[in-house]
């Protein structure tokens, strides 16, 4: 048996600022946007098309929104790696992504904390060569 970890929730409160951010911000690719009906809908986002693990973005309901920016209690979340970390840097500055720190040389490869358009901390990473 294989398994993979196959979606990965995103709570926001606009579908489309959110589908904005991570395609101009991020460079993600759009896989699906389908209307479910009563203002849900099911829109998938990815690196790139074939990516294993993409993200549910999901519009939140009543209490929900509490979690909105806040979906790993504050603790990074989420983390992105890069094979082009200044380019990567380059692109999100261009998108006036917030950065939390300078970007910075780790054991384990480059990194630095960003926060997405609803301040959901990130760590971009290009890992060690091995």
């Amino acid at each position: 048996m294989t398994n993979c970890l196959a979606l990965v929730t995103f709570l926001t409160d606009d579908y489309d600022k959110a589908i904005a951010w991570f395609q101009t911000a991020l460079g993600f690719v759009l896989l699906e946007d389908s209307d479910m009906g009563g203002g849900k809908r099911w829109v998938r986002m990815a690196p790139y098309p074939k990516s294993e693990t993409a993200f549910l973005i999901a519009k939140a309901i009543g209490n929900q929104a509490d979690s909105i920016g806040r979906q790993a209690g504050g603790r990074v979340g989420h983390f992105l790696f890069t094979d082009d970390f200044d380019g990567m840097i380059a692109r999100m500055q261009s998108a006036s992504v917030v950065f939390r720190e300078s970007p910075r040389n780790e054991p384990y490869g480059k990194v630095v904390v960003f926060e997405d358009l609803h301040g959901n901390p990130w760590d971009l990473m290009q890992p060690a060569k091995t």
